[in-house]
């Protein structure tokens, strides 16, 4: 039998191991650290230099990791000898998935600026906030959002440099091209670098008001890739030996975009690390992924539950050979159990997973797979971990015991150092270490992490709380169900109505009255919603995945 987890974890973190983990002091507390991380990102970027083996797979594309590495050198020449970016400016990144995101991630760290994601499904509104508020030097970005962002840039005196531009696109003054500043040969500028200098600004996908920039520095970013990586080492050291993966080389498909955190740092950063061939998508489409999963054999799928549901259900599932996975899942939202048993008898090696992170943990947080997943479906994976640490606590902030709710704090060195220009709201979430999560949840006697729902988003109805998560999970368990939400709806007798929205397989019918017969035997009668839409399109979510529930009562019940 393999180890158990707390064994593991003692194991993998132990002095002299890679993961060599020890407590370090800030501020006057204290968290568990990677001893063996990077001080820097460019110590990972540099690392990857003169490396002829394939890295980016894009469309009819192939880059090795030392052509990568070639065109950032050309690019962080430009950025320091073209466009005069120093140390600490904020250099925008807005695009789709292209090569070339990744390539301007790397030249802007690795020259000292600071990278800036912005959503490439902003309006010009949007995009102009992210400008001002980051306040750019720099804005790199593809076709469209170089024609929604140009008018903020010339207004904010911002130079923008525009990647695989359409031959029709006019150039403003202020845009240049890629291939005219761009060019290959100069090294990378020789800049002097230490691990608490900020590095990436992400901002948060929130469904109201502006989102608000979340920064980490070189050393976060460093310890939460280590952090990703020993989560592989503990998972091995706990499989049985005749437990085997796929016996191939690791190979990710990038089926989420690299503005979001979870295809930034946890796959493209991982590939980029660990020297693993990246298959990049421009767009999600499960019958593009199947095919590009048989080809070039991709171990690993890492997205949002409902991609894992789009790939399955897919009326060509059964004609692609995806024998190669090893592990299907991803993060983003709960999935639901019904989910879960899908996966665990869709394929022949690849085994369920799922992680509980955060922008705001880079992504990082409770990890479950396989046999615990399979077992505990509604977790998000056991606690402690190598290097974070996990509370429950009331609304007086005083820790919870086991299976008692309330709201998730989280305290591991892969937390953002706080919201860029908002010392209000980084003093709200971030205390004295520990981050303030917004999510309910409990941790049961065995250590196991179960989130229950939002906080914002929990119904009250008629003084019972209904977590919306739970509710969704049976709606799923309904064969006709491809996608469900549920959310609150305002009620002048009960203070709020339960009601949802479901998108329907194709071909299936579900009537209302047929669907609360069916979570008549599963949920309390108070949690049945009393309001329910049914549509044939996709729910709405943003671009973590997540639902837009603020959105949904006026675009189905208004």
């Amino acid at each position: 039998m393999g180890m158990s987890f707390q064994e593991a974890n003692a194991a993998a973190g132990a002095p002299g191991q890679p993961f060599e983990v020890a407590n370090v002091e800030h501020d006057g507390y204290t968290s568990r650290e990677f001893t063996n991380a990077p001080a820097t990102l460019r110590q990972l970027f540099d690392s990857a230099r003169g490396l002829d083996q394939t890295f980016i797979v894009y469309e009819d594309e192939e880059w090795t990791f030392a052509s990568v590495m070639e065109e950032a050198d050309a690019l962080g020449h430009a950025l320091v000898h073209h466009f005069d970016v120093k140390p600490g400016d904020r250099v925008g990144i807005a695009m789709r998935n292209y090569p070339e995101w990744i390539i301007s991630f790397a030249a802007i760290l690795s020259v000292g600026a600071v990278s800036v994601s912005l959503n490439a499904w902003w309006t010009p509104d949007e995009m102009e906030y992210a400008i001002n508020d980051a306040g750019l030097s720099v804005l790199i970005g593809d076709t469209e959002r170089v024609e929604r962002g140009a008018g903020a840039c010339q207004r904010a005196g911002v130079r923008m440099l525009g990647v695989r531009l359409d031959a029709l696109v006019p150039l403003a003054p202020h845009v240049e091209h890629w291939h005219d500043v761009v060019v290959r040969g100069p090294a990378m500028p020789g800049v002097m670098l230490t691990s608490d200098m900020d590095a990436t600004i992400l901002y948060t996908s929130g469904t109201t008001g502006f989102p608000k920039g979340a920064v980490s520095t070189h050393g976060t970013v460093c310890q939460t890739i280590m952090a990703f990586s020993s989560g592989a080492a503990v998972h091995a050291m706990r499989r049985d030996d005749e437990a085997t993966g796929s016996g191939l080389a690791p190979c990710f498909i990038l089926i989420v975009p690299l503005f979001h955190v979870t295809g930034c740092i946890p796959v493209m950063m991982s590939c980029f690390s660990w020297h693993f061939k990246l298959v990049m998508m421009y767009r999600w489409e499960p019958e593009r992924a199947l095919q590009l999963i048989e080809r070039h054999q991709v171990t690993n799928f890492v997205g949002v539950p409902t991609q894992s549901w789009d790939l399955v259900e897919s009326v060509h599932f059964g004609d692609y050979d995806t024998s190669s996975l090893v592990t299907v899942g991803g993060g983003g939202a709960p999935a639901p159990p019904a989910l879960v048993a899908r996966v665990e008898r869709a394929f022949d090696k690849g085994r369920p997973g799922l992680g509980y992170g955060m922008t705001e943990t880079n992504a990082y947080g409770t990890r479950i797979d396989g046999d615990d997943y399979v077992a505990n479906p509604r977790s998000t994976g056991r606690v402690p971990t190598i290097v974070m640490d996990v509370e429950i606590r009331d609304e007086g902030l005083h820790a919870l015991g086991p299976n008692e709710s309330g709201e998730i704090w989280m305290k591991s060195p892969t937390l953002i150092r706080g919201y860029w220009n908002n010392p209000e709201a980084t003093e709200a979430t971030i205390v004295r270490g520990w981050l303030r999560s917004g999510d309910l949840g409990y941790i049961s006697s065995e250590g196991f992490l179960y989130v229950e729902d939002r906080v914002k988003d929990m119904i009250i109805r008629a003084g019972e709380n209904v977590y919306s998560a739970e509710v969704e999970a049976a709606i799923y368990e309904h064969p006709s169900v491809h996608e469900a939400a549920v959310f609150g709806l305002p009620d002048e007798r009960l203070g709020e109505e339960v009601a949802c929205a479901v998108m329907l397989k194709s071909g299936a019918s579900l009537t209302s009255d047929e669907l609360r017969l069916h979570l008549a035997t599963r949920v309390a009668n108070f949690k049945i919603p009393s309001k329910v839409a049914f549509t044939d399109e996709p729910l709405p979510r943003n671009a973590a995945g997540k639902f837009l529930k603020r959105e949904m009562p006026k675009i189905y019940f208004s």
